[in-house]
């Protein structure tokens, strides 16, 4: 099976987000849930991007990539929204990524020096409607996956940000499920 180091949004680690990684390893999968907010959650995702903005995005990236020290390097690195920046970052320049799997959030590949690695596969899960996404990750995504040979992007119907965490107001129960079943194919293809 394969091992993840899945990254939390702006909301941290919240019992959807902690659901949503046991059922991937309820599928076998080995799956790392960093806290990147020292054990805060926050109730609206502006709370969060607040906290996120005050402690400081790099600070935040460069917790996220402490968090795969001492883990092996045949990682596939996941994130939700923000958590997509320290995935995107290590799948990008950390050695040896097996993928890349972000949700509601992508960052063009000049962010992380230019280029995305040889061979690493990407999918990139949005709602088309998500007034975050439009906001640059959407062009993000498609830049990515018109450049990355066999990378896939998903646009579900809607405006949810983060549709995949049943424990948010934006959880959208048919798209999580196609979510997962992709993702569960993203990983078996990976293995």
């Amino acid at each position: 099976m394969t091992e993840v180091l899945l990254f939390h949004h702006a909301h941290g680690r919240t019992a959807g987000f902690l659901a949503f990684a046991g059922q991937l390893r309820a599928a076998g999968h080995t799956v790392h849930t960093p806290d990147l907010y020292d054990g805060r959650t926050f109730a609206s995702l502006d709370e969060g991007v607040g906290y996120a903005r005050n402690v400081g995005f790099d600070t935040i990236r460069e917790r996220g990539r402490h968090a795969a020290d001492g883990l092996p390097t045949n990682l596939v690195y996941g994130g939700f929204s923000l958590g997509a920046l320290p995935a995107q970052l290590l799948a990008q320049t950390r050695p040896g990524a097996k993928g890349a799997l972000l949700f509601s959030g992508a960052f063009p590949v000049s962010e992380f020096g230019g280029t995305w690695p040889q061979g690493v596969p990407l999918q990139i899960h949005m709602m088309e409607g998500d007034k975050w996404v439009q906001e640059g990750d959407l062009d993000a995504a498609r830049e990515l996956v018109g450049s990355i040979k066999g990378a896939e992007l998903f646009l579900y119907p809607g405006d949810r940000h983060l549709f995949a965490d049943s424990s948010l107001p934006d959880f959208d129960a048919k798209a999580a499920k196609s979510l997962l079943a992709r993702v569960q194919v993203f990983l078996k293809r990976v293995e």
